[in-house]
């Protein structure tokens, strides 16, 4: 509940309160503490079974503490002790690495360049071959009227 509260600091504390409220009433302020800590407990007790109880059987294991954040992070992304991360990053950052794409193209080449006869050129696809080339337009002189009729 207090973490990192060592001897030093009860010690601290204890002489604070006797100082405060004298060592005659110490004694009833602590036992009415511990009454009012218990009653708290029991109201909050009870509204986490009445939660419970509404949110149905699907939530029966529902833990109030698995809302805080740090527990939360521990419990959805982490492998639940805490000591790695299993959140699938490796394959989302395989899926989207091109390297292992561009290995497979150079692997593609290769046997592609493996297949051809040894000595001869693998077939070479130029644009200019690929290209349609439109036939050469005669050019109408300059102030003549378009003719549709005219080819």
């Amino acid at each position: 509940m207090f973490p990192d509260v060592g001897l030093p600091e009860l010690f601290t504390l204890a002489i604070l309160a006797v100082l405060l409220f004298g060592p005659d009433r110490l004694p009833e302020i602590i036992q009415s503490a511990a009454e009012f800590v218990r009653k708290v407990r029991a109201i909050s007790d009870g509204a986490k079974e009445e939660i419970r109880t509404e949110l149905g059987p699907e939530f029966k294991d529902f833990e109030f503490e698995d809302l805080h954040p740090k527990a939360f992070v521990r419990k959805h992304l982490l492998d639940g002790d805490g000591a790695g991360l299993d959140l699938g990053l490796d394959d989302i950052r395989n899926a989207l690495d091109p390297r292992r794409e561009l290995t497979e193209v150079a692997e593609a080449v290769r046997e592609a360049a493996d297949r051809t006869e040894p000595g001869t050129a693998a077939p070479a696809v130029t644009l200019e071959k690929t290209a349609r080339r439109p036939e050469k337009a005669t050019r109408r002189p300059e102030g003549a009227a378009f003719d549709p009729d005219a080819t």
